[in-house]
């Protein structure tokens, strides 16, 4: 299984920003992540700067989103998605999107569903409750506004 560092992921991350800037081609892993990148304009300054982004670091108590972990997540689903894994997860996230009327924005709100998963998952010490996971994004998609 690959298990890169936080040095590799921000390293991954800030190549991609560096090309994708540039017009410049990109292997496959990178022309994944490139657009969730480019719907981040707003961490252009974090992604531009590897040095400063290899020394970086993000706390709750800095009050920033940690750019590098926010844009793996947004891999990390798409990835789920495209396999359907956990089963049922590629379905309710076209559902959250269509509502929503954005992938990005259903991406962000799956995000609180997959953190909130694996924060049990570690408060308990059991596996992560995948069918609990699904069933939160769709609790979401089929809320009423």
């Amino acid at each position: 299984m690959f298990q890169p560092s936080q040095h590799d992921v921000r390293r991954f991350f800030c190549e991609v920003w560096r090309k994708h800037a540039a017009g410049l081609p990109l292997d496959a892993m990178q022309a994944q992540a490139a657009p969730w990148v480019a719907e981040h304009p707003e961490y252009a300054d974090d992604l531009g700067d590897l040095d400063a982004a290899l020394a970086a670091v993000y706390t709750v108590e800095n009050g920033r989103t940690n750019p590098f972990l926010h844009l793996s997540m947004h891999l990390s689903i798409a990835e789920q998605v495209s396999i359907d894994q956990p089963s049922g997860i590629r379905q309710a996230v076209q559902l959250l999107a269509t509502r929503l009327g954005s992938l990005h924005e259903a991406h962000h709100q799956v995000m609180e569903c997959l953190g909130e998963m694996i924060w049990a998952s570690q408060r308990s010490g059991l596996p992560p409750d995948g069918p609990a996971y699904i069933e939160a994004v769709r609790r979401r998609a089929t809320a009423r506004p």
